[in-house]
């Protein structure tokens, strides 16, 4: 008995396999498949235009794909219109009624299921207590800021209890600070609700402080899915190295011993094989100024305060590619734009496209 309780509960709550939906002679989905887990908060991100929107537009029922399943613990919802799955959609509009207080919002979807109103007022009252909404019930939407608002959204899905609560770009009308403060409190009631969250979003950001996992995509292809380190750290390709976070690519060849050259430098890179001609990637923070004689020639074109730490931006002297490396406040303020520097590479965290 415990061999099948074990793939039992190894199994995704939801599979996406081998999706695809076209508009025309666009391909907004093309083939795309996906696992996602129990309790997962699992993030699609993407430029605009990748495919997250229509993807997740298919998985709360309001687009069919032309071809593939969408499996909800092993059951194809697919044909399922959208109030026949246990999936909730929060648009990034809120959509909240504005004639109704916080309460009778959060009341209402629970009302359409007919469900008791000693049923009803427990669920709200729970929902409210978790979003921290219990002193605001009572007012309406245009007497709440956008946090609030938002706050409100998400606890008028999750008082339905969803297997899956999506969530499409939820924080783009939030302001910088705002945002950054829904993020993590997004990412607690995640935890404390025990729903799987998927968010559609195309700031890199978002993605990488509150995902557990996440997907790439673009031009209706799956790229790359894992965890924010594992694409951080090792991106396939150079659009998913480009597309998160920062990343310095130089242009050079390997030689024979297996080093990369660029500017008449050679870097060492142990166990990693290449073309010829090749781009090497690496993150600013893994670039660091060094002595070396045989080092990275470059000159600092210009230098960024970032509080914590500077941003030096380079020129190679020959070639005149660009890259950049990060460091201490205190450490970058004795150089200054002008300044010819070396330059060397933690080796272990280069990749060759």
């Amino acid at each position: 008995m415990a061999e099948p309780e074990t793939r039992r509960m190894n199994s995704p709550l939801l599979r996406i396999d081998q999706v695809a939906k076209a508009f025309g002679k666009t391909r907004a989905v093309d083939g795309i498949s996906l696992d996602i887990r129990e309790n997962e908060f699992f993030a699609l991100l993407g430029p605009s235009g990748c495919g997250k929107t229509t993807l997740l537009r298919m998985l709360a029922g309001f687009e069919a794909p032309d071809s593939g399943r969408i499996l909800l613990s092993g059951n194809d919802i697919s044909p399922l219109p959208p109030e026949k799955r246990p999936l909730n959609l929060m648009f990034q509009s809120y959509a909240l009624f504005p004639h109704m207080s916080v309460r009778q919002n959060l009341n209402y979807g629970l009302e359409m299921e007919r469900l008791s109103k000693a049923e009803i007022r427990s669920r709200v009252d729970e929902t409210l207590a978790s979003t921290d909404l219990t002193t605001l019930a009572d007012r309406k939407p245009d007497q709440l800021s956008g946090g609030q608002k938002q706050r409100v959204a998400l606890a008028r899905a999750l008082v339905k209890r969803p297997k899956v609560l999506l969530l499409d770009e939820p924080l783009g009308a939030l302001d910088k600070k705002l945002r950054e403060k829904m993020q993590l409190e997004l990412k607690r009631l995640q935890h404390e609700a025990g729903i799987t969250f998927i968010i559609v979003t195309h700031d890199q950001e978002e993605a990488l402080v509150m995902a557990d996992r996440m997907a790439i995509l673009k031009d209706g292809k799956l790229l790359q899915a894992g965890t924010p380190e594992e694409i951080y750290e090792e991106p396939s390709d150079r659009f998913v190295a480009n597309f998160i976070g920062v990343m310095n690519f130089l242009d050079g060849q390997i030689d024979g011993d297996g080093a990369f050259v660029v500017d008449g430098s050679k870097h060492p890179l142990p166990m990693r094989h290449g073309p010829r001609g090749a781009t090497l990637a690496v993150r600013p923070e893994h670039v660091s100024i060094t002595q070396r004689k045989d080092a990275l020639r470059v000159v600092i074109s210009d230098i960024a305060y970032h509080g914590l730490d500077r941003a030096l931006h380079c020129k190679t002297k020959s070639s005149q590619q660009s890259l950049q490396l990060r460091l201490a406040a205190e450490a970058g303020q004795k150089y200054s734009v002008g300044q010819e520097v070396k330059l060397a590479f933690n080796a272990d965290k280069c990749r060759i496209y």
